[in-house]
């Protein structure tokens, strides 16, 4: 069976992580996902381990099962060309700043003509509503304004970042549901519509989720902060030959955790009677956990609490992660053969449909691999095609092999 999105076409005008795993994730779940391309091509084509030029790891890990055309919406036509392919299209979506778009030319009111019922979504640092509208953003500069690094100083002692593109991410999963939710109001009224994901947002309200706390009320009855989440002894624990990470943390847990370590004297302990009491005595609680866990070997921890309701599980490595054996059981990691790049490595959509399953029909192309066949299916002519090749309007893979061999721009 093909995947829920089957028949959904989508046109991204997208780079770097954010918009492209977006569109990865609608790929995967079935879509024809065009990744339309500057000739230079997505940044990413150039960031980590590679086998040939402009195939390289973050790219191949965020646009699997797409095809990619390379138009130059500067050049003579090459607007033009896109309008063709947002014709047939059913999403359009894009990470550049708005004043990008409509100084291409491609803001929603351009594309609306030629489509009305063009579900636009634009994802970038800040809407373009606010104050911060005009100004850029990556990752870092999110996780700055939305808190996320500050939150990281009542820990740590100093402002840090997260060590993952959280924001990127967060965002993208938004512009995932944000353009479904767009669908399926067009599917019952036949209405298309802008949408616009910015960064800044979806991080503020990611992130107060649990930290708004007191200042949920107004006037406040307290600081903002989920306090067990601050506490610097909030880590895996260290065993007697490593790490383990457990959790005892509704009521029912605390109790079978203090029992089963044999340290029935904590929970007649008023600072740990409730879970409330825990968290407001947060790092007593993790101290208390910290030593018992230190009694023991992790494998002793993992025999006496693995079959319980007590949260207890291995602290994975990265590396580990690509062996771990329930990601081995469930059948996580796929392993595709790359035309030009070998055996690739991709993790799974990891929604399990039970009758529309998710799968990877394509490798990740390389730059205009698909160039003349999109543009054909739109309905340029074959001299058109070959007009926009001869310009540089368009490139086709063969096109840029060769301007990379000569040492051009790849």
């Amino acid at each position: 069976m093909p995947g829920p999105l089957h028949g959904v076409r989508v046109v991204e005008l997208t780079s770097v992580v954010l918009g492209p795993w977006a569109c990865q994730i609608l790929a995967d779940m079935g879509a024809d996902v065009i990744k339309v391309e500057a000739p230079r091509g997505d940044s990413n084509r150039s960031l980590g381990a590679y086998t040939n030029p402009g195939m390289a790891a973050l790219y191949l890990t965020c646009n699997r099962n797409k095809r990619s055309v390379v138009l130059d919406l500067k050049a003579p036509g090459g607007r033009e060309a896109l309008l063709a392919l947002v014709k047939k299209a059913d999403v359009f979506i894009h990470n550049n700043r708005p004043q990008v778009m409509t100084k291409l030319g491609i803001d929603y009111p351009d594309l609306k003509k030629v489509n009305p019922k063009i579900i636009y979504c634009g994802s970038y640092g800040y809407s373009k509503h606010g104050p911060y509208g005009a100004k850029g953003a990556l990752d870092d500069s999110i996780q700055a304004v939305s808190g996320i690094a500050m939150l990281n100083k009542l820990v740590l002692g100093e402002p840090r970042y997260l060590p993952t593109i959280v924001a990127d991410k967060t965002t993208a999963m938004t512009v995932v549901y944000g353009v479904l939710a767009a669908l399926f109001h067009r599917e019952r009224s036949g209405e298309g519509q802008e949408l616009e994901v910015p960064m800044f947002e979806t991080m503020v309200n990611w992130v107060m989720a649990e930290h708004l706390w007191g200042m949920t009320f107004e006037p406040p009855k307290g600081p903002p902060g989920y306090v067990r989440l601050m506490s610097h002894h909030r880590k895996p624990y260290p065993t007697k030959d490593g790490y383990i990470a457990i959790l005892p943390y509704l009521d029912a847990h605390w109790e079978k955790f203090c029992k089963l370590a044999e340290r029935p004297d904590l929970l007649e302990d008023p600072r740990f009677k409730t879970l409330a009491d825990r968290v407001r005595n947060i790092d007593a609680t993790y101290s208390e956990t910290g030593r018992i866990m230190a009694t023991r070997t992790t494998d002793e921890w993992l025999k006496i609490f693995g079959d319980t309701s007590v949260p207890t599980i291995v602290v994975n490595t990265l590396e580990e992660l690509t062996r771990d054996p329930h990601l081995e059981a469930v059948g996580f990691w796929q392993f595709v053969d790359h035309p030009t790049e070998g055996k690739l490595r991709m993790p799974s959509l990891p929604v399990n449909f039970g009758t529309t399953p998710a799968d990877i029909r394509r490798h990740a192309p390389r730059l205009g691999e698909h160039s003349v066949e999109v543009l054909r299916e739109a309905g340029l002519s074959e001299e058109k095609i070959a007009e926009l090749c001869a310009t540089g309007a368009t490139m086709t893979a063969e096109q840029v092999a060769a301007k990379v061999a000569v040492g051009g721009d790849g």
